[in-house]
């Protein structure tokens, strides 16, 4: 492919790169260039916000190039600083590999398994002397570390920034060195540690990575980061209902975002979708199909869409309903606990909300008593927000 159309797919919905002219360069030597991507194994699954970076490798990797898939089980125990207000929790080992588990299955569903190097950091952080990692420290200073948005307003706000903190971008661009890369890929929240990699694969004496920034996906709450601590994320292993229901809830200027960064849909229907020639909920409904089957399977995403129909146009309740038993507490309980302990919700007050919005119904009528008791001699259809069903069961003692 020339070099035109190549960077035509590298640029599709990048938000930049450093720099294009020696991207182009890197391109006309006509080899496989080595593109690296780094990922984190700080929470157990992968959500829609992971798979734009990993979208784009796929694009370099369908373009012929050799993709690296850097997973930091050393850098997780560290913990990103980025965006961070205060010092993050460091992971134990067990975690972070268990974790990193994961990511290697879950990212075969984007990425082609046998055209991917999966590398980890550990393999040579693991190794590196107390001498070296003092050497490495050395290349940066302090003010240079300050120049860090989220690290400079800490500091002048008077937050701690721990010692190890400063050596995160340090290792992130190391990687770079010991892997050779051409091109990083990472979020446009990344760009610090991007660039640390530059400069240090120019002290070791090679020719600096290209930079390929990737704008941040927004979460269902249409304002912040997508992320699992906001509890604005869509998971790619949530059940397809979930992914589907989702997606349909997204307002319809979040959605040309999802378009963007997440559709494989040919651009001139995207087109048309921004123009309003394709309606808003016919083109929402082809994102959710989308985005379901291909993490899902298009089996499920069929019956996820037909499910989601009935419950919001035929008002019907969903053909599959997960039933869960749980003990019961006497003969009366109150609806907030079993709503807890069937996985209706995951706390009290969530579940006091909810009911406090009309937001909660048992076998179909509405409950609006926060203090509602339901009696536990009989299985209950609950009802959580609009799109959680649970068929529950009592055991006794």
């Amino acid at each position: 492919m020339d070099i035109e159309k190549q960077l035509k797919i590298i640029k599709r919905g990048a938000d930049g790169i450093i720099s294009e002219e020696e991207l182009i360069e890197k391109l006309r030597t006509g080899k496989p260039l080595r593109i690296k991507a780094g990922f984190d194994p700080t929470a157990p699954d992968l959500h829609l916000g992971h798979t734009v970076l990993i979208r784009k490798l796929r694009d370099f990797q369908k373009l012929g190039h050799h993709v690296l898939l850097l997973i930091g089980d050393f850098t997780g125990m560290i913990g990103d600083p980025t965006g961070r207000n205060e010092t993050r929790k460091p992971l134990t080992r067990d975690d972070v590999l268990k974790n990193a588990e994961t990511y290697k299955e879950q990212v075969f569903k984007i990425l082609d398994r046998e055209k991917i190097e999966v590398v980890f950091n550990s393999d040579w952080m693991g190794k590196m002397t107390s001498g070296e990692m003092i050497d490495l420290a050395s290349r940066f200073t302090v003010a240079r570390m300050l120049e860090r948005k989220d690290f400079n307003k800490r500091y002048k706000e008077g937050r701690s920034i721990a010692i190890h903190e400063f050596l995160y971008p340090l290792i992130q661009g190391y990687d770079s060195v010991v892997l050779r890369a051409d091109v990083e890929l990472g979020g446009t929240d990344q760009l610090f540690n991007l660039l640390v990699g530059r400069e240090l694969q120019k002290e070791s004496g090679q020719a600096p990575q290209v930079v390929v920034t990737m704008p941040i996906l927004v979460g269902t709450d249409g304002t912040q980061k997508m992320s699992k601590s906001l509890g604005n994320y869509i998971g790619i292993t949530e059940p397809p209902s979930e992914i589907f229901g989702k997606i349909m809830s997204i307002s319809d200027g979040l959605m040309m975002h999802y378009y963007t960064l997440l559709s494989e849909a040919d651009m001139g229907y995207v087109e048309d979708v921004k123009s309003g020639k394709v309606h808003p909920k016919k083109a929402k409904e082809a994102l959710a199909f989308e985005l379901t089957a291909r993490f899902r399977g298009l089996n499920e995403a069929e019956k996820a869409k037909e499910g989601f129909k009935k419950l919001f146009v035929k008002k019907e309740i969903p053909d599959e309903v997960d039933e869960i038993t749980i003990k019961a507490e006497g003969e009366r309980m109150r609806l907030s606990r079993v709503m807890v302990l069937s996985g209706a919700v995951k706390g009290t007050s969530e579940a006091m909300r909810l009911i406090a919005q009309n937001g909660v119904r048992v076998d179909g009528e509405k409950v609006a008593d926060e203090k509602a008791e339901v009696s536990t001699g009989k299985p209950l259809l609950i009802q959580a927000g609009k799109r959680t069903f649970k068929k529950v069961f009592f055991k006794r003692d």
